[in-house]
């Protein structure tokens, strides 16, 4: 499931973001950040996090870098 979700994303920034032009306030773009994000946290975490993002992508929020956060090592 992983893998279809990333390739995915490849396929819309490859095959689709190019012909919509430059929208994304953040850097990196949120495509960008949802890929990252499903690698470093699993397919769950990683989706709730693009979601999260897509949804601060607008006028309200200034334009920022914004990286993937890093994943909290479990205590023990």
């Amino acid at each position: 499931m992983k893998k279809i979700t990333l390739s995915l994303i490849k396929f819309y920034q490859q095959g689709i973001s190019p012909f919509l032009g430059p929208r994304c306030r953040y850097y990196p773009t949120c495509s960008q950040y949802t890929y990252e994000a499903i690698e470093v946290h699993g397919i769950i975490k990683g989706i709730l996090l693009g979601i999260i993002r897509i949804l601060k992508c607008n006028p309200l929020f200034k334009p920022k870098y914004d990286p993937v956060p890093p994943k909290k090592k479990k205590k023990i």
